[in-house]
């Protein structure tokens, strides 16, 4: 309970921060509409009406709520119009994206550990490339991808790997430095090779930050699906429901799309949490 309570103070601030920032953003258009229909509005009738105008600058919680309700419980999961079955698309993406990454993650990582010249020439360019910005690059990807016949998933997954893989370079390659000096040596005196020091040794001390870097990717991962999404024109996917939403000023709409992106990104790094409870339990390092 003591844990709830700052929650949940946080959380009810934030909505009457909201609310408020609805009415002050939303009252122009009310008065708008009130001086061309020749009346004048009370305190409480502007705030009515900034609560619940069709096309909104800010949507109240309560407008976003209802949409949210409307787009996945009062629709089939298999409709087009259902936030469930756009998000599974994102998802699709994403999760292809972030094994990708962590794949090509690890593989890097160990690569830079085990190689110095893999050390001094790759590790600057994993970071360089972090500095180009992704709405400049997924455009590229896509369009290179679509002229030699590949579409559909891979190009969105192309560029959640490209935003994933960063993380978890860097995470592991901290990891599988982390064992001190007398363990090493310690693994050759019983003459291992360093195939045997990375599996019995490096790796099992690099899960802490694995699974830390995991946490980062993800999220990463599932804001590069919504990125690859936008430049294509796709019709499906939560990037697709928030082009759509801008192209015809459907804030509710943008606003739902963007709460249930926040929603998904929170399960996938709470999921990771439990896999990494898990694990590290039964490696005695929790």
């Amino acid at each position: 309970m003591r844990n709830v309570v700052p929650v949940l103070t946080v959380v009810g601030a934030i909505f009457v921060l909201w609310y408020l920032a609805a009415i002050w953003l939303n009252a122009p258009w009310a008065y708008d509409k009130a001086e061309r229909a020749g009346v004048s509005l009370s305190a409480s009738e502007l705030v009515a009406d900034t609560w619940a105008q069709d096309k909104p600058k800010l949507p109240a919680p309560h407008q976003v709520a209802v949409e949210i309700w409307e787009t996945t419980v009062e629709k089939k999961i298999t409709s087009k119009r259902s936030l469930i079955w756009h998000s599974w698309v994102t998802l699709s993406a994403t999760l292809l994206g972030f094994a990708l990454g962590t794949g090509l993650g690890i593989l890097l990582a160990v690569g830079i550990v085990y190689n110095t010249v893999m050390d001094r020439s790759v590790m600057p360019w994993v970071i360089t490339s972090q500095t180009i910005p992704i709405l400049a690059l997924a455009p590229m990807i896509i369009v290179v991808l679509n002229a030699v016949g590949i579409s559909g998933l891979l190009p969105k997954a192309m560029i959640s790997m490209y935003l994933s893989f960063f993380p978890v370079v860097v995470g592991m390659v901290k990891g599988l430095r982390s064992p001190e000096v007398m363990q090493l040596d310690q693994m050759r005196t019983w003459n291992a090779s360093a195939s045997q020091t990375l599996w019995r040794l490096r790796l099992p001390a690099s899960m802490p930050y694995l699974f830390a870097s995991l946490k980062v990717g993800v999220a990463a991962s599932l804001v590069g699906a919504i990125v690859g999404e936008l430049p294509t024109g796709a019709v499906a996917g939560l990037g697709a429901r928030l082009l759509a939403g801008s192209y015809y000023g459907q804030t509710i709409q943008i606003w739902s799309a963007l709460i249930m992106a926040a929603a998904l990104a929170a399960v996938l790094v709470a999921i990771i949490g439990v896999i990494q409870r898990v694990t590290l339990n039964r490696m005695g390092m929790a």
